[in-house]
């Protein structure tokens, strides 16, 4: 029997936080509930969750600084934000500081629970890949980047950098495929777990965040390009 996924949700409004609660604990999992991000970062240093359901804003430290904060202490666990704007920039922001999806207010219970699932299935998927290190034994090199698969490691030019799990997967699918151009579409589906319309920029966010750490110039990129038109590729290895 697998065990139960945790889930920590951090939402002020009482209202709305009932409401997941009710319905993620319906759907199987454990879940704890805070109601600030202070609150939210106490509970995330003492308990080990597969993955946190963030409010955008909240009281004494709100979803992106929380995020931020996160990130930089090394937390790979997953996060879902949830805002009420509806502004391209307060979406972006989210992205660019570590999470891994969003929604915005209002949304539907049904589609909540669809990026849950999603989010966790592609953790566990990850979590299978590493234990199966004979699939991908070997580094994948493209000129000057060098992937280990098994170690989730990566390297430009010698020099160690670090990833979000999902700038990693996405990094990953690119250098198994090199050459081979990808619509948005196709990425959210192969990487994200899911295909909605409407979030296809959140693709462009995670690429963008890759060539700001894998490009000398990530405004003139040469290894992850934009095929106009058509979508996106790693150049064919070198």
């Amino acid at each position: 029997m697998m065990d139960m996924k945790k889930i920590l949700v951090a939402e002020d409004q009482t209202d709305i936080r009932n409401l997941l609660v009710l319905n993620l604990r319906g759907a199987g999992y454990e879940v704890a509930e805070v109601a600030d991000g202070l609150a939210a970062l106490a509970s995330e240093t003492t308990r080990a969750n597969d993955l946190l359901v963030l409010d955008l804003m909240m009281p004494g430290m709100d979803g992106l600084e929380l995020c931020k904060t996160l990130r930089a202490r090394g937390c790979i666990t997953p996060i879902l934000m949830l805002t009420a704007k509806s502004t391209e920039l307060d979406r972006v922001l989210g992205l660019e500081l570590g999470a891994d999806d969003y929604l915005t207010k209002p949304f539907s219970l049904a589609e909540l629970l669809a990026r849950v699932k999603a989010l966790l299935r592609r953790a566990e998927l990850l979590r299978v890949a590493q234990t199966s290190a004979q699939n991908q034994a070997s580094a994948l090199c493209n000129g000057d980047l060098e992937i280990l698969p098994v170690k989730r490691q990566v390297s430009v030019r010698g020099k160690a950098l670090d990833f979000t799990a999902l700038e990693f997967d996405l990094l990953l699918h690119f250098a198994q495929h090199p050459g081979h151009v990808f619509s948005r579409a196709q990425l959210l589906n192969a990487v994200w777990g899911y295909t909605h319309d409407g979030y296809e920029h959140t693709v462009t966010t995670h690429i963008n965040r890759l060539r700001a750490k894998l490009e000398p110039d990530p405004l003139r990129p040469e290894l992850i390009l934009t095929v106009r038109g058509a979508g996106y590729k790693m150049r064919e290895a070198r």
